[in-house]
C-alpha cells in the first residue's frame, strides 16, 4: 500500500515530519501542503528540508538521501575557471540586486530555477528583506551577467539557484561564494540535489544522516556577515590570486587574508 504523505496544512508553521521518514521514490519527498511563510521556510532548512514544486502544485517538501553538498575548504576551481577569474572580466557583489538575481534565475534561458513560481519568488524576497537570503552577483560592463542566491543560517549556506547571461559568470560568482564561506569557517554548502553542472564545480554526495548531523552546529553558529566578508575580498584580482595559490599551495583563506593585511 502506498505511503500517504503527511499534509502540513493543519500543523504549526515549524512542524515537519522527521526527514528520515521521507520516501525513497521519489527520493526525498517528505510532505505536502502548508505555505511558504518565513517561519516555515527557516524551520524547514534548519531540519534539512527544502521546498521544490512546480506552478499549480501545492508546496512539496524534500529531504533526499544522499544529499548534494560542497565543502568550501576543498573547492578547487578548474584551470579554465582560474584563468577566467584571473582575467578579471567581472565585478563581484553581494546583495546589490537580490530581486534581479532571483528574477533572472526564474526567467533566463538555461537558468537552473524554472521551478521558481511567483509564490516562491515572493517568499524568498521576504526572506532577503529579513536578512536570511543573499545573492552573489557578477557584473560585466555594469550589467548583471550572472549570479546565485540562497539561504544563510549561521555558518550554513543553502544554495537555491544560479543563472548566467555571460559565459562563466555564475561559476565566478560560485567561486566567490566558496572563498567567502571558507573564510567564515563554513564546513559545507548545501546544493540539495546533484546535477552535472554542480558535479563539475566539485559538489559531492553524502549520506542524509551525515548532513542532518552537521546541521545543529552549522545553523547555531554566529551568523556570517556576508557583506563584511565581501569587503575583505572585494577585488577579483585578490580572488584570482587566492584560488591560484589555494590550488598550488593548499593555502587557507585565513592565511591569505592575513597576508592581504600585511603592509607592503
Amino acid at each position: 500500500m502506498p505511503k500517504l504523505l503527511p499534509t502540513l496544512d493543519f500543523f504549526p508553521e515549524t512542524h515537519f515530519p522527521n526527514p528520515r521518514e521521507a520516501l525513497t521514490t521519489p527520493n526525498g519527498l517528505l510532505a505536502i501542503g502548508g505555505d511558504l511563510s518565513a517561519a516555515r521556510l527557516l524551520a524547514a532548512y534548519k531540519q534539512g528540508i527544502f521546498p521544490w514544486f512546480n506552478e499549480g502544485q501545492p508546496p512539496l517538501w524534500w529531504s533526499p538521501d544522499p544529499r548534494c553538498v560542497i565543502v568550501p575548504a576543498d573547492f578547487k576551481p578548474s584551470r579554465s575557471l582560474r584563468r577566467r577569474i584571473k582575467h578579471g572580466d567581472f565585478t563581484l557583489a553581494i546583495d546589490r540586486d537580490f530581486p534581479a538575481v532571483i528574477r533572472a534565475c526564474r526567467t533566463v534561458t538555461g537558468a537552473k530555477g524554472t521551478w521558481i513560481t511567483p509564490e516562491m519568488e515572493a517568499a524568498y524576497l521576504a526572506l532577503h528583506e529579513a536578512g536570511h537570503a543573499h545573492s552573489i552577483e557578477a557584473y560585466q560592463d555594469g550589467n548583471l551577467a550572472g549570479g546565485l542566491y540562497g539561504i544563510a543560517l549561521g555558518r550554513l549556506f543553502c544554495g537555491e539557484s544560479m543563472f548566467h547571461r555571460a559565459p562563466d559568470a555564475s561559476k565566478v560568482a560560485f567561486a566567490h561564494l566558496m572563498a567567502l564561506a571558507a573564510s567564515a569557517g563554513a564546513r559545507l554548502v548545501d546544493c540539495q540535489v546533484p546535477s552535472p553542472h554542480l558535479a563539475s564545480l566539485g559538489a559531492t554526495l553524502i549520506p542524509r544522516a551525515d548532513y542532518l548531523a552537521a546541521l545543529p552546529g552549522e545553523t547555531a553558529a554566529s551568523p556570517i556577515d556576508w557583506q563584511a566578508l565581501a569587503n575583505e575580498l572585494e577585488d577579483q584580482e585578490d580572488l584570482a590570486i587566492y584560488h591560484e595559490r589555494r590550488h598550488d599551495e593548499e593555502l587557507t583563506m585565513a592565511e591569505f587574508l592575513n597576508e592581504l593585511e600585511k603592509p607592503g
